[in-house]
């Protein structure tokens, strides 16, 4: 896939992003704080990444610096070909641009969030947008190319990305929200939403508190789901309601906000009962984990209104 093959991206944050793009900004910004202070660490130009860090080293380090990312698995061939090409270029970027190495063997749960079919493939994640590049092995000049053609569409998003060298101060940030960000980045997720809900028992209207649990109920819900599987039954029985739900959630996972809306909605028109109570109480589940001001909460609060009345 080149460069301008690059469709809709799916957002990374999408609805999980626990506690809003401002916060994780804030994060990423205290994060580029740590790596200036140790050099070599995570202030390195090629990144291995797992399943556990890829918040932290892709998603929050591509609001400031586009991330290139390299699906790869050791017995893979054309990875052998393909993976020190992107590290010597990754090197001569300088920093312009990070390479993020993830073995899907070791890592399968972002293999499969991304819908890695074959090896290697390459993604680019920017500003929290993940969007395919290319698939296979290719020569190091037609790389050189495709890199540069990249680099040219993000020009104008490049020009808005905060810089990382400004020497602002980093905003601060509830005490809260930062032991809950510590508690995603080490995988516990109790610890994360009882920072949460100490949160909002101070204020009981914060909207990162809010946004936080349901995203952390929504991972919940999807961690031990197999999106293929969830597909297949969605297809073989549109009626399966629990099927619909676990689909919608999965899409919301991955930022597609309108598709997983859309779905339920749909699935409202068509159920009645119990069936139907269910679903609208999942939807506005869902909608808790998306910001009061998201234009598209108002267009599905009235596509859900017209489908109940």
């Amino acid at each position: 896939m080149r460069p301008s093959d690059i469709t809709r991206p799916g957002s990374l944050y999408g609805a999980v992003d626990l506690g809003a793009r401002k916060a994780a900004a804030e994060s990423a910004a205290r994060r580029q704080a740590a790596a200036a202070e140790s050099p070599g660490t995570a202030g390195s130009h090629v990144i291995d990444v797992t399943d556990a860090t890829f918040n932290t080293e892709v998603v929050e380090r591509s609001l400031r610096t586009p991330v290139i990312v390299d699906f790869w698995a050791s017995w893979c061939e054309p990875c052998k070909q393909l993976s020190p090409l992107l590290e010597k270029l990754a090197a001569e970027a300088k920093g312009r641009w990070v390479l993020a190495k993830i073995d899907v063997e070791a890592n399968p749960q972002i293999a499969q969030a991304a819908r890695v079919q074959s090896i290697p493939t390459v993604y680019v994640v920017f500003q929290g947008q993940m969007m395919p590049f290319f698939q296979g092995a290719i020569p190091e000049q037609q790389l050189r190319q495709a890199i540069d053609q990249l680099f040219q569409q993000l020009a104008p998003h490049l020009a808005e990305a905060p810089d990382a060298g400004a020497d602002e101060a980093v905003p601060q940030v509830d005490p809260d929200i930062l032991a809950a960000e510590e508690a995603v980045d080490r995988g516990d997720l109790d610890a994360a939403a009882a920072a949460y809900r100490r949160l909002q028992a101070r204020s009981p209207g914060d909207e990162n508190a809010r946004i936080g649990l349901a995203g952390i109920g929504l991972i919940r819900r999807t961690e031990h789901l197999d999106p293929e599987r969830v597909r297949l039954r969605t297809e073989k029985d549109p009626s399966d309601v629990e099927a619909q739900k676990q689909a919608a959630d999965l899409e919301m996972l991955m930022g597609d906000v309108d598709l997983a809306f859309d779905r339920l909605v749909a699935v409202v028109r068509r159920t009645s009962g119990a069936d139907r109570d269910a679903v609208r109480t999942h939807l506005l589940s869902l909608f808790e984990a998306l910001p009061a001001a998201d234009p598209r909460l108002a267009a599905a609060r009235r596509n859900l209104s017209n489908a109940l009345f």
